[in-house]
């Protein structure tokens, strides 16, 4: 099994272009042994507790085997210890005594007429210089201020890790640049640039930095920049609180506290379903739960500032306004979308309510009145936050779009683009919408291979606002560069550079280096496994 549950692009400017390896110094170990320590300790009480209720008899004849073990083993010793008292092996290095018949004869006799130099560059017998291997690594790991990154959540046999994919859009190139292993399978990724997990950080410092939310109810923050980290740089949640604790005490009353499963203010206690980084207010990230919260990190402290129960069921997705920056708007399986802000939890915030679950919330970026609204059913709501209604059963959208026949598992809107919407399903297309004064209509759909469709999102640059990432079921990721499309070009016409003659479409992955992917088209459906061009589907053929 091999899927992509999440991406989240990574602008340029922001990656260090030589990222470090990670150097597993004395207190880094230090740091880790302490943690696993206390890991250890948790398990073996657990065990121990498990244990409790053993018959004695057994534990009795058990621990007389293993005295009856040692007993034999301590001979056994005995044994070998006098086979070698006559090779006197505790002297054997011991130096040796000269004779009268003959001369003693050092190990090094001839060290006096041996040529050295300061230095390995002198030396004319050495051809390989000092930090050649390390600057090819380091060039190996060079990324380009034209580089974009894109952060994929994947699961593949079993194992959950966060793949960072260097994106050359010049050299039509795609390749991962190194990945990060998860504890659980991830549900949502997002970008930080604050540095997290730094004792002395400057205020206007930037960073760059993932927060990753998974079945695990703890937030895992790693930094980008350092390659091959073997724990993350924090944890937002109880399994933090050891993590951050500065002394033994303060563990061992964290280590005595059992994890709960009841909802409270200060973590998460189910699956992590979405995040949203704050860009205004840089240390406060936002987080919703399969717990029914959302809660309000500081990640200066990496404690949780607040906990908001606006919702009745799973809350799945998150958005920030793009302006009024403490307004955060959140979507929820009890079919209903609150605009609240966090300043005031107490004040009766507005609702507006769907005719299934919510799948995911955007604020229009060019006009942050409007915002979106998908749902489960394939339909995408469009609503005018000043229009609030009295209640959710009265709320009506300035118009709505049956998208999908299936659940609208993703959907964006482009950064540069105004009126540039896609949407994903999993029917497995992936369709783009012009949005005008006159409402939504469809530029193109695609089925661009990568299975049920789980996660579609603009690039946020100005240089590559056209590029598309798409993932899914079969755990690959798609560049399209949708502005090589004719029916694109004819929308948005004002807007993409004119060429002459005939546009070869660009759709860019990664290259499969096993079979495993084939093996499970064989088990797909009739028709997935087609090559892409055959199954796209275009309003530009009309």
């Amino acid at each position: 099994m091999s899927m992509i549950t999440a991406t989240a692009w990574v602008p340029r400017g922001f990656p260090a272009p030589f990222p470090t390896k990670y150097d597993f110094d004395e207190i880094e170990f230090e740091r880790i042994s302490k943690l696993a320590k206390l890991q250890l300790e948790d398990a073996q009480e657990d065990l121990d507790q498990a244990r409790n209720g053993a018959d004695g008899a057994e534990n009795s004849k058990s621990s007389s085997s293993v005295e009856k073990r040692s007993i034999s083993a301590s001979k056994l010793n005995e044994d070998m210890d006098d086979d070698l008292k006559e090779y006197d092996l505790e002297h054997y290095d011991s130096d040796v005594k000269e004779d009268d018949k003959g001369e003693g004869m050092a190990m090094f006799g001839n060290v006096k007429s041996l040529a050295y130099h300061d230095s390995n560059a002198e030396d004319p017998y050495i051809t390989l210089k000092e930090n050649e291997e390390d600057e090819e690594d380091r060039e190996e790991l060079q990324i380009l201020a034209t580089d974009n990154l894109l952060l994929a959540a994947k699961v593949e046999d079993e194992v959950a890790h966060l793949e960072v994919y260097v994106y050359e859009d010049g050299a039509d190139n795609l390749y991962v640049h190194h990945d990060v292993m998860l504890p659980a399978i991830p549900l949502c990724v997002e970008w930080l640039n604050i540095p997290v997990g730094k004792d002395i950080v400057d205020k206007d410092s930037t960073g760059n930095y993932a927060a990753v939310g998974t079945f695990d109810p703890d937030i895992e923050i790693w930094d980008l920049d350092t390659v091959d980290s073997m724990y993350p740089n924090a944890i937002l949640g109880q399994g933090g609180e050891d993590h951050n604790a500065e002394s033994e005490v303060a563990q061992k009353k964290k280590k005595r506290r059992k994890k709960s499963k009841k909802a409270n203010d200060d973590y998460h206690v189910d699956a992590i379903l979405s995040l949203a980084a704050n860009r205004h207010h840089r240390n406060l990230l936002a987080s919703s739960s399969a717990d029914k919260t959302v809660k309000l990190w500081d990640l200066n402290t990496r404690k949780c500032a607040k906990s908001y129960s606006y919702h009745t069921d799973k809350v799945c997705s998150l958005a920030w306004h793009p302006k009024e920056s403490t307004v955060l708007l959140s979507g929820s399986y009890d079919r209903n979308v609150v605009a609240a802000d966090m300043r005031a939890p107490d004040a009766k915030a507005p609702r507006w309510g769907v005719e299934s679950d919510v799948e995911s919330v955007r604020w229009d970026p060019h006009d942050p009145n409007f915002f979106y609204i998908s749902t489960e059913n394939g339909v995408v709501h469009h609503h005018d936050v000043r229009l609030a209604p009295s209640s959710p059963e009265a709320s009506k959208p300035i118009w709505t779009l049956q998208a999908h026949d299936e659940s609208i598992s993703s959907f964006d809107i482009n950064p540069i683009i105004p009126g540039f919407l896609t949407t994903g399903s999993t029917d497995k297309q992936v369709k783009l919408w012009n949005v005008q004064a006159s409402g939504p209509s469809m530029v193109v759909s695609r089925d661009l291979g990568v299975g049920k469709v789980f996660s579609t999102n603009f690039a946020p640059d100005q240089e590559v606002g056209f590029r598309l990432a798409v993932a899914g079921s079969k755990g690959t990721v798609q560049i399209w560069d949708t502005s090589t499309n004719a029916a694109v070009r004819r929308a948005f016409a004002g807007r993409v550079a004119p060429v002459e003659g005939e546009v070869e479409e660009r759709l860019l992955g990664v290259e499969e280096d096993s079979s495993d992917s084939e093996e499970e088209e064989d088990g797909e459906e009739d028709g997935e496994g087609e090559p892409r061009q055959d199954g796209w589907e275009s309003m530009d053929e009309d």
